[in-house]
Formats: structure tokens, sequence, C-alpha cells
């Protein structure tokens, strides 16, 4: 099922195909992935990561392994821990089927073009903005707040199983509270789908409170190959326009 959502979903989005952002977000993704609890989804070489080429803030995952990141959340990064640790969270979502629970509740077929209306804002008008509302509440547009702290926890776990510091998880939300005070317009759709404030911030870093400090202090938090991608998204040419 998920497989054929991502297929509907690449059709729709703007996938970035360069190689190279594709390799490396697919070898950081699979740092993570196969270390988790849902060894089938390893086993099968079912999990993939997609690059959007859009300026929204934003990532989703679809079940059966399949995690978006926009583009637009990648240039806010500053290291790679922050970049793991958003994984490392669509991951947690996908361990612990909450978009299955949520698609069990609504219609499947209109799942595809739903998650694009999401992801990045293509939908502008009254008809797509209709196509992604279901009595009264946006077809997901949030997870309940216990789905979200259980996709941080999944996230603390795996980026620590994964060797690279959870600490990247409470830094880039801190980073897009930061920028919804000053700027937001431009992580609207990251809050659409992802209910956040202060307190997850608190939550994530009690988590990485419980494990020995000098463990947290000898993952890693960057690096040079890192560096490297990041610059190689933002030299693409600009995001296009979400279509109307």
């Amino acid at each position: 099922m998920g497989a054929q959502y991502s297929a509907q979903i690449n059709q729709q989005l703007p996938i970035i195909g360069d190689v190279e952002i594709n390799r490396y977000v697919n070898l950081i993704g699979d740092s993570i992935a196969r270390l988790t609890s849902r060894t089938d989804l390893t086993q099968a070489n079912a999990w993939k990561f997609y690059v959007v080429d859009s300026k929204e803030v934003n990532a989703f995952a679809v079940p059966g392994g399949f995690i978006y990141v926009n583009r637009g959340l990648i240039e806010r990064t500053q290291r790679m821990d922050q970049f793991a640790g958003v994984l490392g969270h669509e991951i947690g979502h996908v361990v612990r089927r909450h978009s299955i629970q949520q698609m069990q509740q609504q219609q499947g077929a209109s799942f595809g073009i739903t998650l694009a209306c999401v992801l990045t804002s293509v939908c502008n008008n009254e008809a797509g903005q209709a196509a992604i509302q279901v009595g009264g509440q946006a077809l997901f547009a949030k997870f309940s707040r216990s789905d979200e702290a259980e996709a941080d926890a999944e996230g603390v776990t795996n980026t620590v199983r994964a060797g690279i510091n959870p600490n990247g998880i409470p830094e880039m939300f801190q980073i897009l509270i930061n920028e919804r005070a000053t700027n937001p317009s431009a992580v609207d759709a990251w809050f659409a789908t992802h209910p956040m404030e202060e307190d997850r911030i608190a939550a994530t870093r009690a988590l990485i409170a419980k494990y020995d400090p000098a463990i947290i202090r000898s993952l890693g938090t960057d690096t040079k190959n890192y560096q490297t991608f990041k610059t190689r998204v933002r030299s693409l040419p600009p995001s296009p326009t979400p279509r109307k």
C-alpha cells in the first residue's frame, strides 16, 4: 500500500533527481532505519528516502518506509545531526505505524493528493483545499501529541544507535520555533503537520539526559560530507512554484 501511494506522490511532487543528493539522503536514512525494530522493512529493503524540491519547510512519512524531506527544511539545518534527527523522527512514525492508523480512518484513494497538498502547499485553491478536508479536519494535517512524542522518542533512540548525537532533534525544533516567531509563513507547512511547542524540546532533552553524558559527547554531530550535501542542495535552481 505504501509503495502504491509513494508512486502517486512521486508523480505529483517535484522530487529531486540529483544522483548525489539521493545517494546521500538514503545513506543517512538507512544508517538510522536499519537499526529500528521494523526488521521486516529492513529485510525487504523497503526504506526509501526522497528530497522534495519545495521551499516549504516540511517532512513526512508514508507507511511502508517511504520518507520525504523538503529542500526548504534541509536548507535550514546547520549540521548533520539536526537533519538526521528529522529523519529519525519521521522513521519513528513508520515504526509506530502512525500513518497507517490514520489511513484506516480515511479514504485511502485520496491519500496521494492529500499528502502532496500537505507537504508542499501544492493545492492553493478551493478545490485543492477541499481535497484535504475530511470532517472539518485536514487529513494527515496533524498527528496527535502522543504520536509526536512517540516519534520523538524513536528518533532519540535510533539516532543514538546509529552513532549520531540526538541533541540535533531539540536543536532543530528550536530553529523552527525561532523562525516561526520571525517569519511564520516560511514554516507554516511544518507546524500544520507537526504540532510543536517548547514542551517538546524539553521532553526530548529529558530523554537525552537519561543517557550517560560521556556517550552522548562521543556521538557524531557533523561531517564534511553533510556540508557538501547541503551545499549541493542549495546550488540547485530555485524550487518550482506550487501548482495551482
